[in-house]
């Protein structure tokens, strides 16, 4: 589902849950036509029978009209624990908005939407959610919980990601990734939204970022990070070669430059940090998903649902 045609439909929607359902319900739409399709039956509150597992619960009828073996899932039961991670520093905080954009167009709105949207989907499929927010930092943390009024607490948190006006904020990835590990004792699916940037002597080192990464890991958790970017300012560098000054949100440095003369290096050095990024995350066995703010949730949606296929 591109978000370009559905924004005049969904910016309506004040209410973050309804927004994020009316994503899912179009991303299920679309799957029905999609070689994915296999996955839509999981929306009915069902799962695909195992062989060997017990016919008590198998669905006849749905048997009979698409000839493949499903059983009744219930309320009770709970077959993943996810728990999402969101960067609130302020460089997350960019692009600055304007007044007829909606808030999902910078990183830390595009990241508040996909959070709930991925809640959204584990809720129909009665699946746990937990939330760590962190900055300069640890903001908020809830455990991982299957209830309505959990979910709805967690909607209210992300609700205040966007609502309050961004401060000069650091990045302390490193000290707080290591205390969320050290929080989740189940095993469970995390997802990290991020924009990778990093601030201060303790953080900037890419060696201890990776430790910290790998830190998640522990428990058998599988790690799922989210690199979020706007890609036209930072990964492109596309302004107009009129002498701009460019301010650091975290640390409020600046520095004045002509765009055209610093274009083609800048470019060349973020697309080496991308694919280093990508190497040291495979190497690591961390999903690594570049995503821009100006892209639809279909990646996002697609990358959670082959994931959790392969969580075991």
């Amino acid at each position: 589902m591109k978000i370009e045609s559905q924004i005049e439909k969904i910016s309506s929607f004040q209410h973050l849950e309804l927004l994020a359902n009316q994503v899912v319900e179009g991303f299920i739409s679309g799957m029905h036509k999609s070689p994915f399709h296999g996955f839509s039956a999981e929306f009915a509150e069902h799962k695909v029978y195992n062989v060997g597992e017990s016919t008590k619960h198998i669905d006849w009828k749905l048997f009979a009209k698409t000839d493949r073996l499903f059983t009744k899932r219930f309320e009770e039961e709970t077959n993943l624990r996810c728990h999402i991670i969101i960067d609130n520093s302020s460089s997350m905080h960019y692009p600055k908005l304007k007044e007829n954009q909606t808030f999902f167009e910078n990183k830390i709105g595009f990241s508040v939407l996909a959070s709930a949207v991925l809640m959204n989907l584990l809720k129909k499929q009665r699946d746990a959610v937990g939330l760590s927010v962190f900055s300069d930092r640890y903001e908020s943390y809830a455990p991982e919980k299957g209830s309505d009024r959990h979910h709805r607490m967690i909607l209210n948190t992300l609700e205040g990601l966007f609502v309050k006006p961004p401060v000069e904020k650091k990045t302390d990835t490193v000290t707080f990734l290591h205390q969320i590990a050290e929080k989740i004792h189940r095993r469970s699916m995390i997802i990290l939204f991020t924009d990778m940037f990093q601030s201060g002597p303790e953080s900037s080192g890419e060696e201890a970022l990776f430790n910290a990464l790998q830190h998640l890991k522990h428990n058998k958790h599988k790690v799922v990070l989210f690199h979020v970017v706007d890609k036209k300012t930072e990964l492109n560098f596309d302004f107009d070669n009129a002498p701009r000054k460019f301010i650091d949100l975290e640390t409020g440095e600046e520095v004045a430059v002509f765009a055209d003369n610093v274009k083609e290096e800048y470019e060349k050095e973020m697309e080496s940090y991308f694919k280093k990024l990508a190497l040291t995350c495979a190497q690591n066995r961390i999903k690594y998903i570049p995503v821009s703010v100006d892209e639809s949730f279909e990646k996002i949606l697609m990358t959670y649902l082959v994931e959790k296929q392969n969580f075991g």
